[in-house]
This record gives C-alpha cells, structure tokens and sequence, in this order.
C-alpha cells in the first residue's frame, strides 16, 4: 500500500481495535479515542474532562483506589486488569486494563489501553463450571471408592463367616454320618433280631414300629446330609454310568410297592435308549416324588411312574390325581423347608423336592410341575441327552 493511502495517526489511534485513553496522574481523561467512546454510548465530549474512576462499578473503583492504580504508581506499569466499565444504558461493559505512567516536562500522565473481555469472562465461566463439575465428580469418585473399600469390607466378613459356616456344616456331616448313623444301624439290628426272637403279636409290632422309626429317621439323616452338602456350594455329588434307565425305575418302584402296600403303583416305559445318570440318585428321586404324591394326592387313586425317552434326553415323571397345586405356589415348591398340607399324618422337614431339583442340576438336568384339577399333578425330572 502506498504511503499516501495510509490513515494518519490521529484517525489510526481513533479506529484502533481497542479503547486508548490519556489521563493525568490524578485520572482525568485528556484524550480518549472514538472506539472507546463507542463501546461505552458515549460522546467523546462527554467523557473528556471527567475522571476515568468515575466510569468504573463500584466494585471496580474500590479496586482501582486499593490494588491497580497504587501498584501502577509505584511500578510505572499494569496489565490484565479486570475491570468492569458502565455503559451509558448501565449495562457493565467486562474489560481488561492495560496502563503506562509516563513523566513529562511539568507533570506525569497515564496510558490506558482497554480491551473487551466478555469471551474472556465467557471462557472463565466455563473454567470454573467445568472445575465445579471435576470437583463433584471427584467427590462422587471418593465417595465410590469409599463405598467400595466398606462394600469389600463386608464382602471380606461375609466370606469368612461362610467359610465358619461351611466348616461348621462339614463338622455336622461328620456328627450326622457317625455319631447318628451308626447308634440307628445298632437300633435296627437289635428290632430285627427281637422281631426273629418274639413269638408275641404284640412285641412283633412294635418291634415293626422301631424298625419304620429308624428307617423314617435313616432318610431324614440322608436328606439333611444332602441338604448340607448343596447349601456348603459343592452341589450334590453323583456318579453317572451308562445304565438301563427303564430297569433301574422298575426296581424303584417295585420296592416302593413294599414300602406303600395299601397304594397302586404302575410303571409305565417310553421309548429306548442310552442313558447316563447315576442309579441311587434316581431311586432317591423316584422315592421323593412317589412318597409326595402318597401323601398329597388322592387316595384312592394311582400313582403312575414313567421313564421315558425323548430327542432331547430322558425323562422320569410321576403323576397323581389330587388337589392341584395353586399356580402361585409352584415356584416355591423346589425350596428348601416348604412342605404342603399332607392328606395322611406324614412328617417332613420340606427336604423332599428341594433334593430332587440338585439331583437334576447335579445331572445338568432340570424338573418341572404342572397341576390343575383335569389333569391332576405331575413332576418331570428331564435329563439331557449324552452323545
């Protein structure tokens, strides 16, 4: 650009991109560009004469007279001074102060150059919400992590009394295996042997009456040995083998038949095929559900057992007709301690169908009730099939 097209000073200093003002060292504006007086609303006669202070918020003249203007006097010099200026509508005008002290022949004077600082303050918002923001989520952190170390806290606690508890339950089997087991076996011995010694009809029953008791007590043991065994977390233990799945319910069944005379048992067979499952299991599973549907069921009905096969696996069911089970009630029936309202004066500790569902899951199998009044009930234990 040549020289001549170059604005002169003055109009240069007018249209600076920032507002440029001389004042006396008391603050009294001398000169004062037309930018500045353009960003206040103001006409620049207004403005000469008047003190630069008096164009300041209040919170800008307290600072003015304690922080900027002292610091100015004694060092010449300030920089990035924020000050908040009144516009002529009273709006508060956010600007940044830069100042010179210059000393002159007769007197010293001061350039101020303003610049605005609204994006500045825009900027400096967002800083602290952001700063806010880091510190409640540090807090919310710390306040995790003090949760976590109290949850591991009790995780810890939690897990050494389990391990006191199955200890304990491993002493109990121990309890229950010898010290109950072999006192009963004894019992018995001594009521068969009375039994074969006897010739009274009266000592004969009750020494029939003794041999049920112990033989009733026997399974109550096993079942709390079972149920001692699933509740330590090793699940049941079971053997499996290739076995002949419909022999092995027949057999079931025909000693059911002794142990319930006054009841008609049918055993019913289902296709052919291989099946791995462990023999004394199943006998507990069929005994389990047989004795349920005696006690809950009709009396005067059968009590159908079937072993069958499927393209799925295998499957043992037994049905009963009788009051069917209320919906709502199902799925409880396979927890521990639950018992039904028994139509003969049966005992039991509501073992039964929670032993017979480990049995199936310790088989990678699973069991299953449906009951309405047509119908009548019938539990399914289902066995996966073995390639």
């Amino acid at each position: 650009m040549p020289p001549d097209e170059l604005p002169d000073a003055e109009t240069w200093l007018d249209e600076a991109p920032c507002g440029m003002l001389l004042t006396t060292s008391n603050g009294r504006i001398e000169r004062v560009n037309q930018t500045f007086c353009n960003w206040l609303g103001r006409e620049r006669e207004t403005l000469l004469g008047q003190r630069f202070q008096n164009l300041l918020s209040m919170g800008g003249k307290i600072f003015c007279q304690t922080h900027w203007y002292p610091l100015l006097q004694m060092r010449g010099s300030v920089s990035e001074i924020k000050l908040e200026l009144i516009h002529a509508d009273g709006r508060h005008l956010p600007m940044m102060l830069n100042a010179l002290r210059r000393e002159g022949a007769a007197c010293s004077y001061h350039q101020l150059a303003l610049f605005m600082a609204e994006e500045r303050n825009l900027y400096e918002r967002e800083l602290l919400a952001a700063r806010k923001l880091a510190e409640e989520l540090l807090q919310q952190q710390l306040a995790a992590q003090k949760e976590l170390n109290s949850a591991q806290n009790r995780l810890r606690l939690a897990h050494a009394e389990s391990q006191i508890r199955a200890t304990f339950a491993e002493q109990m089997i121990g309890i229950v295996s010898h010290d109950l087991r072999n006192p009963l076996t004894a019992i018995k011995m001594a009521s068969g042997l009375l039994d074969r010694l006897v010739e009274d009809e009266r000592h004969k029953r009750v020494a029939g009456h003794i041999t049920h008791a112990v033989d009733r007590a026997s399974r109550l043991i096993a079942d709390l040995l079972d149920f001692t065994q699933a509740r330590v977390g090793q699940g049941l233990s079971v053997n499996q083998q290739a076995i002949d799945l419909h022999a092995v319910i027949g057999r079931c069944v025909e000693e059911l038949r002794l142990a319930f005379p006054e009841r008609r048992l049918v055993h019913l067979r289902e296709g052919e095929g291989r099946c791995n499952a462990d023999a004394d299991r199943l006998f507990q599973v069929v005994s389990n559900l047989v004795g349920n549907a005696i006690s809950y069921g009709n009396p005067d009905s059968d009590v159908t057992v079937t072993s069958g096969f499927g393209s799925k696996g295998s499957r043992v069911s037994v049905h009963n007709h009788g009051e069917p089970i209320p919906v709502e009630r199902q799925d409880e029936l396979f927890e521990p301690l639950v018992r039904g309202t028994a139509n003969e004066h049966s005992r039991s500790v509501g073992l039964g169908l929670f032993i017979v569902r480990e049995i199936a899951r310790a088989h990678f199998g699973e069991i299953s009730v449906q009951s309405n009044a047509e119908q009548g009930t019938t539990f399914t234990v289902r066995l996966p099939k073995v390639f």
